[in-house]
């Protein structure tokens, strides 16, 4: 299944198409270390995103983080829709280098985000690392995931935030797995749309 999503704001104009699979995708969102992120969270989840932003860069790369991150998370919950035979949980340890990360991920149908690392500096290259929590904000939110993200050691600031789109990736491809057993994952009998 592949879900194609369109998002026109004034500030940005973004073309995705994400499927799971194992080939290489194609993004360009005009913030290169974002390319870089978005690359390694598609390897790692099994995700393949063909994604075109025209963003308003030339303010900052707040909006074309955060909408990227709202679309993506929309598409996300569209290829969850069948929620009959997932894990539901999922948890993901990832060093890079002397950092660590971990992902816990509960495809639960409330959105609800912990994010509290403490990055070593506030940049890498010209991308504000606030908006790492941005992203990861509007992902979980429009995916309707809970989700807490937490870096257990720091270091090098590109290492803690690559650990953590790896970490956060794997987490949801766990969680999103097929069961070997066919039944809602839920004792209520119901996860909330």
């Amino acid at each position: 299944m592949t879900i194609k999503k369109e998002r026109k704001t004034k500030e940005t104009s973004i073309e995705l198409s994400i499927s799971k699979g194992l080939t290489d995708s194609h993004i360009d969102t005009g913030v290169g270390f974002l390319n870089h992120m978005l690359d390694l969270f598609a390897f790692h989840g099994h995700y393949v995103i063909d994604l075109k932003v025209d963003g308003d860069v030339d303010v900052d790369d707040h909006h074309t983080t955060e909408d990227v991150g709202i679309l993506i998370g929309q598409a996300i919950a569209e290829l969850m829709n069948d929620k009959k035979s997932i894990e539901r949980y999922g948890t993901a340890y990832v060093p890079m280098d002397e950092t660590l990360s971990r992902s816990v991920i509960d495809i639960s149908g409330r959105p609800y985000l912990y994010f509290e690392p403490e990055f070593s500096s506030q940049k890498v290259g010209s991308f504000d690392v606030q908006l790492v929590k941005e992203f990861f904000y509007a992902l979980t939110i429009n995916a309707r995931l809970t989700a807490h993200i937490d870096l257990i050691r720091g270091g090098n600031t590109h290492h803690e935030i690559e650990s953590i789109f790896k970490s956060y990736a794997q987490a949801l491809r766990k969680a999103s797995s097929d069961s070997s057993i066919s039944r809602l994952p839920s004792s209520k009998g119901v996860i909330e749309a």
